[in-house]
Parts: C-alpha cells; structure tokens; sequence
C-alpha cells in the first residue's frame, strides 16, 4: 500500500459512478457539488475527452468526459446523468459521468493497490482498488487523471 494511502487517515469518505458497466470513486473532499447534466459550450482544438465548458454561477470550467479520459467509450448524456464539479489545487473541473451511485465511507485499510500488472500510466490514475462483497471499485487519482487539463490551465 502506497504512503499517501496510509498517511490519509483511518477512513476515506468516498462518492461512486458508473462508466459503462463499471463503478469508479473519488474523494469526496474533491468534490464542491454534483449537478445534473447540462448542455456544454464546445471548444475547437481541445482534447477528445473536453466536451467543453459550462458556467458555473459565472465561473467558467471545463467539462471532461470521464468515460473517454479513461478510455473508454464516449458517454451518451441523459437523465441520469451527473456532471461532478471538483477542486482539484484550487482549480475547478467537471466531470461528466453517467450515474452518480453512492456516498461509502470505507477503511483505509480497505484500499488495496492496483495490481503491478497493470502498465505504470494506467496505474497512475488508480489511487487504489476497494473491494466490496459484491464488487470492487476503482479509487480513481484526479490529479493524474486531469493533470494535463490542470497543467495548461496554469
């Protein structure tokens, strides 16, 4: 288990999603609120996964579609939908994902490694796995995951 795992304290609060028909969780002090699918204002030349931007009671951030950045296919917006805004070092992203499932507080201790099998890229946007009885989620690394959108935007 890595040091920053250990050093975070004995319990994690945690917010679930789904991508496709798999769930990935973030922390939930990342999080400043969860808002329901809103059209974006697209933006020429920016990265696949950057839908675009939306205006957040006049602040204006950039939407990243989560399903893409990790991948996976493009989410189909709808209903259910949720864009979840996050501070991530003082600068504020959305990210699009598909259902917001759950709010979990786990054990540090519960939070495993990502396999070394994994290649170290795709590794690093895995701060860990949590393995639930009936599944295991992904506790994915935003600041890796969004590093290159917190990059140009300093």
């Amino acid at each position: 288990m890595s040091n920053a795992i250990k050093q975070s304290g004995a319990y994690l609060e945690i917010v679930s999603f789904h991508l496709g028909d798999q769930e990935f969780c973030i922390d939930i002090m990342a999080i400043r609120e969860i808002r329901g699918w809103a059209p974006v204002t697209p933006m020429p030349h920016t990265p696949s996964y950057v839908l675009g931007l939306i205006n957040l009671r006049g602040a204006v951030i950039p939407v990243i579609d989560m399903a893409c950045r990790l991948g996976m296919k493009m989410t189909e917006p709808s209903e259910r939908s949720a864009i979840i805004v996050t501070d991530i070092n003082g600068k504020l992203v959305g990210l699009l994902v598909e259902q917001v499932s759950d709010m979990m507080t786990i054990r540090s201790e519960d939070l495993q490694p990502a396999p070394e099998i994994i290649p170290e890229a795709q590794r690093a946007f895995c701060r860990g796995i949590v393995a639930l009885e009936k599944s295991m989620v992904c506790f994915l690394n935003l600041d890796t995951v969004i590093a290159d959108e917190l990059a140009q935007a300093a």
